[in-house]
Parts: structure tokens; C-alpha cells; sequence
């Protein structure tokens, strides 16, 4: 037996042989090929590898797969085990059918009708009278529905227990090129039989000829919402916040497309232009000299140069245009009014109102239009004229419950 000296002869330069470090790096480069040969085999050879790995007792038979998905198993055989192989299983003469499955919930197109009595909150009650395809998007419909009844009354404070609500409305859909706000339901017609108003509510959606938008009317064909004398914005498409709906919003938002005109409401001072534009946006503040009343303008798209602070404006002058900027989810024009000390104010409390109302050749055509949205509400009808089927037929009318404390 050969014995190996571990120590190396003394060098000149560095105390090791030059053929003693080709020897340790010649056995280097023979270890690192090992390991790297042997981490790739382990590779390869892993469950989900290139290949499996057969011992020497299963040279010459098929290999078994290193997982159950690596391979299918044979018709009529349960999958190895990865330790041990399965005995086959019989196939039967019959393969089994296939387990039924429960129908999917047909889609609804068209109209929907729901009719409810109010236990609870108005969101819960109309919620649960959806039907479950629609329910993902109740809290956009409940806030639909609150602000066409808060004109004449806050459901909230004012609803009792036993108040029933008749609704027909539309999923969200697709919104035309250039049409104002978001994507939302849109209610048809409402009636609300309120016990503590005495009377029912009724709201029927109706565009009058020649008008830019559909609106909201009456029974009588008054216009549901009240409209300013001096309007801060003439086009728009409805009130969609106003400072009685309980959501503590300090201001008007009228919904309108993105560059429709905006007046001053009265004659007054521009106080400010462009704070805080991550919140308001385009904005301007315009202060009235004679009172210390300011109105305040926020998600403007345009402000022409002009517009700066110290500039006298007038009552009706256009002093911008309506956008989307700053923190504003849909277009629309925010106006708010403040008195002197800061103190916000409803502006449909302290400056003149008026309620539209449709000519007397507009009626005919809003009365057919009235008609046909009471069948629907009443459930009779659906949109296409076609009786309502059994299963969506109306409930028999409910006993009026106490009202709610």
C-alpha cells in the first residue's frame, strides 16, 4: 500500500509545489463535476423531475410515476401508492353517470320588480327582497332610491316599521358616450306608502321631448326635485347629494357631463382659486362683499385665466366649467354655500326655489308612460306586456306591523 504524504514539498516562492497545487486543483474540478452531477441526477430524478429513478430490482420493468399526476393511471385501476403499487380494480360493465348537477339561476334581462315592507334598515329590507343575482349591488340601488324618497322624507328618521316600497328598476349597465355620473342602477318608478306622511309616495322616470335627460315626476307631472332661481349649473342631470340626505355632505352635487357651464349666483368677489386640489380639484371660492356669504365651486375641469382672486364677478356669469378632478368619482359639480363665520348652508333653504312642471302637451304621453310603470309596480305586468309568471306574481298584502321604536 502506497502511503500519501498530506504535506506538500517547500516551494521557493510560496512553500507549495507547483505539480502539488495542479494535483489539488485537478481533484477540485473532479469534486465539483460530482456534486454537480449528482445535484442534476436529484433533479431529474425528484417527483415532477424529467424521469424517474428505477432501483435495480425494477431494471427492465416500467417505472412507477414519482407522484400520482405525473402520469394517468390506467382505466379502471386506483393510482399507486408512492410506496407500494394498487391491486387493479374491476371495471364494471356500466360506467356510473355522472353526478347531476343543480342548475345555475337564470340570468334576468329587463326590468326587475321588487315589493317589501319595511323590518329594518331601508338597505337591509331592500337587499332581502332582490333576487340573489342582483344583491351584489343593493347598496348602489339603496342609495338611488333614498335620494329620489328624500325630496319628502329621510327614510331613516322618518320610515316606520310596516312602510311598504313598491320598486322597479334596472341592473347597472353600459353607459352611453358623453352621459353624466356612474355606473348605477336606475329606478324606474317608486312608490313609497308612508305612515307617517299618511300618504304614498310616487316617482315616475319619464323624458319629456326635447329635454337632454330623463327626469323625475309626480302623479300630477310635477317635477320631483326642486330646481335654484340662480342656478349654479342650467344642464344637468339630476341633484344626486343634497345636505338633508343624512350622508353629512356639505354641498349640492349636481350630476353633469365634464365642460357644462358655471354661473355665479350672485354678484360677488373671487376669493380663492385651487386649494387643497387633491381633494377639490379645479376649485373657486366667490365671496358676496355684502353679506360674507362665500359659494364654493370643486371638481371644475377649466378655469380661465381670469378667474383670480380679487376679481368682480356678476350674478349669471359664467366663471367656469364642470369636470371630474380631485377627489371625484363621477363628473359633477360640487356647490356649497357658508355665511360669513363658515357655517354651512343649505342651498335650496336660503336662496328662491321652483318645481317644473310638464306643458299640457307633454301629459299624454307621461300618462301612458305612468300607466304602464303602475302595472309594473303593482306586478301585473312585466315590460314586454306579458302577465307576470306565478313564481314573481305579488305577495298578498301584508298586515301593517307597530311602528318601530
Amino acid at each position: 500500500m502506497v502511503a500519501l504524504s498530506l504535506d506538500p514539498p517547500p516551494s521557493s516562492r510560496n512553500g507549495r509545489s507547483p505539480r502539488a497545487g495542479l494535483r489539488r486543483l485537478g481533484l477540485l474540478v473532479v469534486l465539483l463535476a460530482g456534486l454537480s452531477a449528482g445535484f442534476a441526477a436529484g433533479r431529474y430524478t425528484a417527483p415532477g423531475g424529467r424521469f424517474p429513478l428505477a432501483s435495480s430490482r425494477e431494471k427492465g420493468a416500467p417505472a412507477a410515476a414519482a407522484t400520482p399526476s405525473a402520469a394517468p393511471a390506467a382505466p379502471g385501476v386506483v393510482p399507486a401508492a408512492a410506496t407500494a403499487p394498487a391491486a387493479p380494480v374491476p371495471v364494471s360493465a356500466t360506467p356510473a353517470a355522472p353526478a347531476a348537477r343543480a342548475p345555475a339561476p337564470a340570468a334576468l334581462s329587463g326590468p326587475r320588480r321588487i315589493a317589501t315592507r319595511l323590518s329594518g334598515a331601508l338597505e337591509e329590507s331592500i337587499r332581502a327582497a332582490m333576487p340573489a343575482q342582483d344583491r351584489p349591488f343593493s347598496d348602489q340601488l339603496t342609495q338611488v332610491v333614498n335620494r329620489l324618497l328624500v325630496w319628502d322624507l329621510q327614510v331613516s328618521r322618518d320610515g316606520r316599521r310596516g312602510d311598504q316600497i313598491e320598486l322597479v328598476y334596472l341592473p347597472p349597465g353600459t353607459l352611453p358616450p358623453g352621459a353624466p355620473g356612474a355606473n348605477e342602477p336606475v329606478v324606474e318608478a317608486i312608490r313609497f306608502a308612508s305612515q307617517k306622511l299618511g300618504r304614498t309616495v310616487a316617482v315616475y322616470r319619464f323624458q319629456a321631448q326635447g329635454s337632454r335627460w330623463p327626469h323625475y315626476y309626480r302623479v300630477d307631472g310635477s317635477e320631483l326635485e326642486e330646481r335654484l332661481v340662480t342656478v349654479p349649473v342650467a344642464d344637468y342631470d339630476q341633484v344626486t347629494s343634497l345636505l338633508r340626505d343624512g350622508r353629512r355632505h356639505k354641498g349640492v352635487d349636481f350630476r353633469t357631463p365634464v365642460g357644462t357651464p358655471v354661473f355665479a349666483t350672485f354678484d360677488g368677489v373671487i376669493e380663492r382659486r385651487n386649494w387643497n386640489f387633491a381633494g377639490n380639484g379645479n376649485c373657486l371660492d366667490v365671496k358676496d362683499p355684502a353679506t360674507g356669504r362665500h359659494a364654493i365651486y370643486l371638481h371644475l375641469e377649466v378655469l380661465p385665466k381670469d378667474m383670480v382672486p380679487s376679481r368682480r364677478v356678476k350674478k349669471g356669469e359664467q366663471i367656469a366649467l364642470s369636470g371630474n378632478s380631485g377627489h371625484s368619482f363621477a363628473a359633477h359639480l360640487h356647490y356649497q354655500m357658508e355665511d360669513s363665520k363658515g357655517t354651512i348652508l343649505d342651498p335650496f333653504a336660503v336662496q328662491p326655489t321652483h318645481r317644473v312642471a310638464l306643458d299640457a302637451g307633454q301629459r299624454p304621453a307621461f300618462d301612458t308612460r305612468r300607466t304602464a310603470l303602475d302595472a309594473q309596480l303593482s306586478g301585473t305586468v312585466v315590460a314586454s306586456g306579458a302577465p307576470v309568471p306565478a313564481a314573481t306574481a305579488p305577495a298578498a298584502p301584508m298586515a301593517v306591523a307597530a311602528p318601530a321604536r
